[in-house]
């Protein structure tokens, strides 16, 4: 990642590689992005749009700049229409529908599409860059609906409402309201852009929806793995469980990465000794605790692995057709499929859903007698005079439960339902964008999950120190007393939706959340 010098808050955009952290930071808010003032730099991605212009004039065949576009390439345009082709494309793609990107998605994708024209190898001016700098400098943010696109000849459907924003189309979200693109930017003091041939399809004929919210997934995949661990070794301790089965020794002889991690982390966070050992109530608990490692570490492991591939695609020049401004040569081809984008979702949506379902297996052993060794039937911390008439947690399983299975539906592979679209010109997409929504829908109910398992944990540990006495080991009284200064102990009966919004947003920020997160 390319950081200014003397200014750690800004991530110079100048065709060097950038990480998923860079982007997640620039889409939160945090960050600033910034092109690069190197004279050289601006050389380079100007000679491409010059190389655009001296084609034309040499009367060369430039796909999208003199032909239509997709099945359409064998139409000729006149060279009196050339100038009007980009805004053509953006026009017709805007059929977009369903839910608008928030403000910090929107962000991404604005910084995932710059890094890619970055590269020099679209055919743009400097300009339309910094165009799009101004627009996240400013936050003006373009509507940008969430569905449309099949991921294939790039997120067109989608990213033609960034192009249209730029050139003061359509319509933007600007300091909390919905506007005209057009009244925003007076209001700002910004030109409205005027595309040149090739920049409405270098703007949209690129992967930059599903890799910016693959970049946000990929974060919010990486805290769900060690929170859910962090639950695991509460839920050990609340059921008097077996921290044995964590052992050091045992995890060497499969050394898979991931589970090696998982079992580490839950070794420190229980402070218990590699030494052989066991709880002499019982050799063995149940799967859903003795073999958490395995299930998260299966997460853990796919998380350098898919980190790889986007940002790979990240830092690519992925639209079509690619300009070489040395040579001059115009390259057709299909660098816009966002196969490994759809891929990574795909695993990761999987991975997510299967440590959902091991923390739902965990609660249902918490809530219920039979099972958590001496903890009160739902978790109840009601008197004995009033147990009668109070439930504890009893509905708040049952909501787990409700989620956890909506996220166990949505992994079906997005990546298999290709469609042939265009006139079979687009016969083979990668449903990328679908499957980075997907992600992203079970990551929100895996917020809802954690948020829920927050609270048993909590008030399962209450209850297990009232029964057995002792401490906790330093690292869970730490998390414990986080989550007392957040949730009132359930004695009566009340309505817990509040209290699990408040948690779900803490888990949204990093900074928050800290004190939740097992590994380092």
């Amino acid at each position: 990642m390319s950081v200014a010098a003397q200014d750690t808050e800004v991530v110079v955009f100048d065709g060097q590689p950038l990480d998923v952290e860079a982007i997640d930071a620039i889409a939160r808010g945090r960050r600033r992005a910034c092109l690069s003032s190197d004279q050289r730099f601006r050389d380079r991605i100007d000679a491409g749009a010059r190389a655009v212009l001296q084609l034309l004039a040499d009367e060369g065949v430039i796909y999208g700049v003199t032909t239509g576009y997709g099945a359409s390439c064998t139409v000729p345009v006149p060279p009196s229409q050339i100038v009007e082709l980009p805004h053509h494309l953006y026009a017709y793609h805007g059929v977009g529908m369903g839910r608008l990107l928030d403000a910090e998605e929107t962000r991404a994708v604005l910084a995932a599409r710059l890094a890619s024209l970055c590269q020099g190898m679209s055919g743009v001016r400097h300009a339309l860059l910094q165009q799009i700098e101004v627009f996240l400098r400013h936050d003006i943010l373009p509507c940008i609906p969430a569905e449309g696109s099949v991921g294939a000849s790039g997120d067109l459907t989608p990213l033609s409402y960034v192009a249209a924003a730029l050139c003061g189309e359509r319509d933007v979200l600007w300091q909390g309201r919905r506007m005209p693109a057009i009244e925003a930017l007076q209001q700002a003091g910004v030109e409205p852009l005027a595309l040149q041939p090739k920049e409405g399809l270098a703007i949209m004929n690129g992967t930059a929806v599903m890799t910016a919210l693959a970049c946000l997934a990929w974060q919010r995949a990486q805290r769900c793995s060690r929170i859910a661990t962090r639950l695991t070794a509460l839920n050990v301790f609340a059921t008097a469980g077996n921290p044995h089965h964590f052992d050091a020794l045992l995890f060497d002889a499969k050394p898979h990465p991931g589970p090696r991690a998982v079992a580490r982390w839950l070794r420190r966070d229980l402070a218990c000794a590699d030494a052989a050992g066991r709880n002499p109530a019982r050799l063995q608990d149940r799967y859903s605790l003795r073999c958490a490692p395995h299930v998260i570490g299966v997460l853990e492991d796919a998380l350098p692995f898919t980190r790889s591939l986007i940002e790979n695609e990240l830092n690519s020049a992925n639209d079509n057709p690619l300009i070489d401004a040395v040579s001059g040569r115009v390259l057709h081809g299909g660098h816009f499929y966002g196969g490994h984008v759809a891929f990574a979702m795909d695993s990761l949506k999987i991975a997510i859903a299967n440590v959902l379902d091991l923390l739902d297996r965990q609660l249902a052993l918490l809530v219920d007698s039979r099972f958590s060794h001496g903890l009160p039937d739902n978790l109840s911390a009601a008197t004995a005079d009033r147990s009668a008439i109070n439930h504890g947690l009893k509905a708040l399983q049952i909501a787990v439960s409700a989620w956890t299975a909506e996220a166990l539906k949505a992994t079906v592979p997005a990546s298999v339902f290709s469609r042939s679209t265009e006139c079979h010109n687009q016969d083979k997409v990668s449903m990328g964008t679908i499957a980075a929504r997907d992600c992203q829908r079970i990551l929100d109910l895996g917020d809802q999950v954690l948020a829920a398992l927050l609270i048993a944990a909590r008030q399962a540990v209450t209850l297990r120190l009232r029964i057995d006495g002792g401490t906790l080991p330093p690292v869970l009284a730490e998390t414990q007393a986080w989550l007392e200064t957040q949730i009132p102990l359930v004695v009566e009966d009340r309505a817990l939706d509040r209290e699990l919004i408040s948690l779900v947003n803490a888990l949204r920020d990093s900074s928050a959340c800290s004190v939740l997160e097992s590994g380092g």
